[in-house]
Formats: structure tokens, C-alpha cells, sequence
């Protein structure tokens, strides 16, 4: 393909200035640089561009062709290359966002509400874990964070934390371990475990306190939202177990309990995952700061984390 931007932009100036001397002068060349461009285009398609003596120049049938697609093709072009200047700078980009963790819309929407009033050139999507892989498709570019407890060594991805929490047990104020003040794995051994529809190994109850017991729950039943399951739980119909920020909500419902997983607890780290190669751009930073923020206005019984180097 002959034709280059380079010479749409010159039948612009061209056709804007009505000169050869002042089209040069805009275009940042001598007047022979042009003259030869001009040259070049006309013994390439055989047709002349414009006609000559003639003042203001006045373009040919060849050249008006050439200046139409110069005027429909450069405003497409210079938006293109403005945004690929923001992006570059890291004003502007992509933030899709994949969730592994449910009970996080608690704090992420209102953390995406704050980030769009500072950062409105920046595309932002959801995607709940649950229907994909997050970490393959984080590190495929589908997704470009991902919001995690789950943590694997990859030299390609970072895993910033957010906070950490505590996972507690729900159970119905007149099951039988409504009154321990905390449970050990066996316990949970003959009890219908309500969770949300991900694999065990992604869920601290499993992977933080039974599976190191080998401990299995007589059955276990998925369900995707959080209300539900406070329903099932209160009515007997199950147990459950969920970070202890995620159930602020639900201390005053007396027909709940609350109870800690082994008597020191069970401390799991919520964490931002993103590529390696995304740590530097400036929209990307700016949503973890904002995230942390809002965490800690907003969600109960959380602690810091120091980000390792």
C-alpha cells in the first residue's frame, strides 16, 4: 500500500492553506520536502493533484478524492493517537475487574463510585469468579485485576493485600454449637456446609482450617447469595462460614450466632492481583489506594497487611 497518513495530512494543508509555502510550513518541512511528496503521490496514480498556476491552489478531481479521505480517516487517527498518548501516560485505560470473593460488593462499589469521580477515562467492568478461572484469564488479559484470597506463586502477577479479616461460623441460635465459643474442625464433620459456588481449595474454611484437618462436612450446598444463606442458616438447614465484615450486617439478627473457627481464629488475607508488568501505571495504583481506603472507612474488624517488597 503506497499511500501513508503522512500524505493525507499534506492535502490537508494543502487544501487549508492554499499554498505550498504556508501548507510546508505547517507541516514542519521545506518547501522542496513537500514539492517531492507531492511529485512522488502524482507519478505513482499518474494523476495530477492539484492544478498548477493557479491561486489559491486548487485541487484536482484526484486530489479532492484524496482530501475527502484525508478529512474522514485523520480525526479518527489524532483520537486515536490522544488516547494512546493517555494510556501511555496512565491517565486512561482498561479495569476489568474479576471478583472471586461474593460478599466483596460490600466495599468495591463504593470504591468504584470514589475512583470514577477522579479517574473517568479508565473502562471499567465487573466479572464474578464464579462462571471462569480469574487468575488464567487475569494472566490471558481478559481481566486485569482480580479480587482474591486465593494466593499462588506466579512470577508473572503480583498480589497486593488489602486487608486481612477474620472467617467466622454462622450457625442458628438453637443449633448445638451455638454456645461453644469457638469449634474445631470435627465439629463441622456431620453438618450441611452452605457456600458459595466455588471450588474448596478458594475458600478459607476449607482450605484455612478443615482440609488441614482432613476433615470433610457430611454435605456440602452452594448458594450464590448472601441473604439466602442467612435464611438457611437461622432456619437449621445448614451452617455457614464467612468473613466476619461480611456479616456486620446481620449482628443484630438474633436468631444467628457467630463463632470462631479454633480458638485462635482463622485469619485469611483478601489481596488485588494484577500482571507484573501493570504495578507502575498510574490508574491501576490509584484504584488499590482507593480500595484500601474505602475498606478501612467502611468494613468492621479488619488489619492491615504489609506489602512485601
Amino acid at each position: 500500500m503506497y499511500l501513508q497518513i503522512n500524505h493525507l495530512r499534506m492535502l490537508r494543508a494543502l487544501s487549508e492553506t492554499g499554498s505550498l509555502t504556508a501548507a510546508a510550513q505547517q507541516l514542519h518541512l521545506t518547501q522542496s520536502a513537500l514539492s517531492h511528496q507531492i511529485k512522488g503521490l502524482e507519478n505513482y496514480f499518474d494523476a495530477r493533484l492539484f492544478q498548477r498556476k493557479s491561486r489559491p491552489l486548487k485541487l484536482s478531481e484526484a486530489g479532492e478524492r484524496l482530501l475527502q479521505l484525508a478529512r474522514s480517516v485523520l480525526p479518527q487517527v489524532e483520537e486515536c493517537e490522544y488516547s494512546l498518548s493517555r494510556i501511555g501516560s496512565g491517565v486512561a485505560g482498561r479495569l476489568h475487574i474479576g471478583i472471586e470473593c461474593h460478599s466483596c460488593f460490600q466495599w468495591l462499589m463504593p470504591t468504584l463510585d470514589l475512583y470514577r469521580e477522579n479517574w473517568a477515562e479508565v473502562e471499567l467492568d465487573l466479572t464474578l469468579g464464579h462462571s471462569f478461572s480469574p487468575l488464567p484469564a487475569l494472566k490471558s488479559g481478559r481481566v486485569d485485576v482480580v479480587i482474591s484470597s486465593d494466593v499462588r506463586a506466579d512470577p508473572d502477577l503480583l498480589f497486593l493485600p488489602l486487608f486481612s479479616y477474620e472467617s467466622l461460623l454462622v450457625v442458628g441460635v438453637d443449633h448445638p454449637l451455638a454456645l461453644k465459643k469457638f469449634v474445631v474442625p470435627q465439629d463441622l464433620g456431620a453438618e450441611t456446609l452452605i457456600t458459595y459456588p466455588v471450588e474448596q481449595n478458594r475458600l478459607d474454611v476449607f482450605s484455612l482450617f478443615l482440609h488441614p484437618a482432613a476433615v470433610q462436612p457430611a454435605a456440602v450446598r452452594h448458594v450464590e447469595l448472601t441473604p439466602m444463606m442467612m435464611q438457611l442458616v437461622a432456619s437449621n438447614r445448614g451452617v455457614t462460614s464467612l468473613p466476619s465484615w461480611a456479616l456486620h450486617e446481620y449482628a443484630e439478627n438474633s436468631r444467628l450466632r457467630f463463632i470462631s473457627l479454633g480458638d485462635s481464629g482463622v485469619w485469611g488475607t483478601l489481596y488485588m492481583v494484577m500482571r507484573r508488568d501493570d504495578r507502575k501505571k498510574p490508574f491501576m495504583d490509584a484504584f488499590l489506594q482507593q480500595a484500601r481506603t474505602t475498606c478501612f472507612e467502611q468494613l468492621p474488624g479488619i488489619k492491615r497487611v504489609r506489602e512485601s517488597a
